[in-house]
């Protein structure tokens, strides 16, 4: 797993919580993001992180996806969304003997469904999507609450949900195969679909009307169904990311 790639996945999730509500308008930014990945012998990352974000009124772009509105309003937001979802795993880039033995997992573009629902007491985010370039064949369902404070230039979106991975998918990025199990020592592992519960907290502080400081993170509680797996050997995951952007 790349470290940029890995880093990126948390980025994308992070800035989605905060774009829900965002006025039409086009910016750009860079700061630096710190990962904890699950799988054994991944150390703590830091790495420079690029974001681009665009929200008009037909068309959104965030961090490595975009999307079309079917529907879009002050109340209720529903698009078409595609995002690339870059969690892959790299037998090489593991300090562990016996998943350097393993195949690679694949990074890929996810296709669906998205909807926001806001309300004087937060909102609803949730999205539906599928791997369309059949390296999983999996399916993602998250689903969550957040609520928007503002005070003067500081905007804080804290947020608590929930992901659903299907059998596939877990299968896929955790499973590990008979003829992997031969060849790596590792016990074979057959994992369900899950489901996983996470708290996120995203901040902005406007310095002037074009720059902004940013902070985003996320904590996820990994599953029984991730945790027993033999390529993991932590009980959660998490990503941060900080930096400055500069709206047109």
């Amino acid at each position: 797993m790349t470290k940029f790639k890995v880093l990126a996945l948390g980025v994308l999730t992070a800035i989605t919580a905060t774009s829900a509500l965002a006025d039409n308008k086009f910016s750009v930014g860079a700061g630096v993001g710190v990962l904890e990945a699950p799988y054994k012998d991944y150390d703590r990352t830091v790495v420079p992180v690029p974001v681009i974000t665009y929200e008009g009124d037909d068309f959104w772009f965030r961090g490595l996806g975009g999307g079309y509105y079917l529907w879009n309003d002050e109340s209720d937001k529903l698009s078409i969304t595609a995002y690339y979802s870059p969690f892959e795993f790299k037998p090489k880039d593991s300090d562990d003997r016996q998943l350097r033995q393993l195949d690679k997992r694949k990074a890929t573009l996810m296709a669906g469904l998205s909807y926001v629902h806001n309300t004087q007491y937060g909102f609803l985010r949730t999205s539906l999507a599928g791997d369309t370039l059949d390296n999983s064949n999996g399916v993602s369902w998250d689903l969550a609450w957040l609520y928007r404070y503002t005070n003067g230039g500081l905007t804080l979106t804290p947020g608590i949900g929930v992901e659903w991975s299907s059998e596939n998918m877990n299968e896929y990025y955790y499973g590990v195969s008979g003829k992997e199990s031969r060849r790596s020592g590792l016990d074979r592992y057959d994992p369900d679909s899950d489901w996983s519960p996470y708290l996120e907290l995203s901040a902005s502080y406007k310095l002037n009307d074009d720059w902004s400081l940013y902070g985003t993170g996320r904590y996820t509680r990994l599953s029984s169904e991730v945790k027993d797996s033999p390529m993991v050997d932590k009980s959660w995951a998490g990503a941060l990311s900080a930096g400055v952007s500069y709206s047109f």
